[in-house]
């Protein structure tokens, strides 16, 4: 309830919430370090970490769930959480809905794509009907505990259907009560302005280095109007590429000597992740 709280106090002050990508612990404690005041939990994030594959839609509700919980137990800033398509019918996102606040989430994006879904900057979405996508936001919005626990509804329409379609689907989910207006992979600065000419709900951005909306700054997205933005993968990226060069220098080299000025040290490491603390509480016990 706490962290539903401070997502609510963003909201209702003014500027955009920027929300950085995680998939574990690690990557959430790392993005809290760095002075972030909400975190978004990417679903192809977890699918690459838990199951070495691709965003393809096989993740299940189980191991989001499991991440969701060692995620806002690591850290005091809300989670906005990947939804994927609810995991089934309106009933199944009615329980998914209602696991995702009770595992420590702040928010949830559910998204009108058919089951398997396809990442949203990807060729080959194909999208339920909106009346369909509609009751499941309905079930959404009657499952949570909390009118704080925001519902983001998304739409992929934009890629497969085109602009006018992806318009006509965010105004349906708008009259549905959504919070939140997550329209996916606009191909231009000008689509993202004729959006927010159209709705008057929040809106949430998504900007995928190499995906198909232009990479634009949270002070270019706020002066257009979008209220969230997510960098869901850019961590994931900078990471195994600086992971992929480590390895090659070990592996040419045998040492990791030459790599030391862009690493922590072993006490650098352990004292970022609350090592004293635990120390210290080791020492009050024993």
């Amino acid at each position: 309830m706490f962290h539903l709280e401070k997502l609510d106090q963003l909201m209702k002050k003014k500027g955009i919430i920027v929300a950085p990508g995680c998939y574990d612990a690690l990557t959430a404690k790392i993005i809290e370090r760095s002075g972030f005041e909400a975190l978004y939990m990417t679903g192809a994030g977890v699918s690459i970490s838990t199951l070495g594959i691709a965003d393809v839609g096989l993740t299940t509700l189980s191991e989001m769930l499991t991440r969701i919980s060692q995620i806002s137990q690591a850290v005091n800033i809300p989670l906005i959480a990947d939804g994927d398509t609810g995991y089934g019918n309106p009933l199944n996102v009615y329980r998914t809905v209602k696991e995702y606040e009770r595992a420590g989430a702040s928010a949830i994006h559910l998204e009108d794509q058919v089951m398997p879904k396809k990442c949203g900057h990807e060729l080959g979405r194909k999208l339920v009907p909106v009346e369909e996508m509609k009751q499941k936001l309905r079930a959404a919005l009657d499952a949570r505990k909390s009118s704080q626990f925001l519902i983001i509804a998304r739409t992929d329409a934009r890629t497969e259907y085109g602009f006018e379609e992806a318009l006509s689907r965010a105004k349906a989910y708008e009259e549905v009560g959504a919070d939140v207006l997550f329209v996916e992979s606009l191909q231009t600065v000008d689509e993202m302005k004729e959006l927010h000419k159209w709705v008057q709900t929040p809106t949430f951005a998504n900007m995928v280095e190499g995906g198909r909306t232009p990479l634009l700054s949270s002070a270019e997205l706020e002066a257009i109007g979008y209220k969230i933005v997510i960098f869901p993968n850019a961590l994931t990226r900078v990471m195994t590429r600086a992971a992929m060069d480590l390895l090659k220098k070990l592996k040419e080299e045998g040492t990791t000597r030459a790599m030391l000025d862009r690493m922590f040290t072993h006490g650098q490491l352990f004292d970022l992740f609350d090592f004293r603390y635990w120390v210290d509480l080791e020492k009050k016990y024993l």
